[in-house]
């Protein structure tokens, strides 16, 4: 089992099992979000160098929030499909979710320094303004690949084609 929490520490999360894949996203949506994040008292930088943000992803039947009532979730716009949920109580990044998605996409900078899962593929790669400065250590993918979607769906079969869902508050807007 792997134990994560938040910066004070009063926010953890529980993962049971190996993740899906490891991701760095380049999309807009990301970007975008990582900039209000940042913005939020305590917020800290959150994309590499490249411009992307690192994920790594876990089937929701493989992570246990113990205090759902202790994180916020945060939403680009109020109908967006994708909600980012920080600690209420120090404004971490701890996850995306999906709507009615199967798997939680949790922000690699929730592992100690240097501990996290690397990057298998950056995904998104076709929303960056200069995809000719990327590195080619890793595959570059301009959208999500077919690859990445067999991923999603051999996690999605093995939990019996179901997508828990989580109670966790709205932040206000503002």
């Amino acid at each position: 089992m792997t134990e994560l929490a938040c910066r004070c520490g009063q926010c953890r999360l529980a993962l049971t099992g190996p993740p899906m894949i490891a991701v760095a996203c380049c999309c807009d949506s990301c970007r975008k979000a990582a900039a209000r994040l940042e913005a939020l008292t305590g917020g800290r930088p959150m994309l590499g160098p490249q411009g992307e943000t690192g994920f790594v992803l876990y089937r929701k039947d493989r992570v246990r929030l113990p205090a759902p009532a202790q994180m916020r979730a945060h939403r680009l716009r109020p109908d967006a499909p994708t909600r980012r949920v920080v600690a209420a109580c120090c404004n971490t990044p701890l996850f995306l979710e999906f709507q009615k998605g199967h798997w939680l996409s949790l922000y690699a900078s929730l592992w100690p320094a240097g501990t996290a899962p690397a990057p298998q593929l950056r995904t998104m790669t076709a929303d960056l303004p200069d995809r000719a400065a990327l590195p080619d250590d890793i595959p570059n993918a301009k959208t999500q690949s077919p690859g990445f979607f067999w991923v999603l769906l051999k996690a999605w079969i093995a939990m019996g084609l179901r997508a828990p869902q989580l109670d966790i508050p709205e932040a206000e807007a503002g």
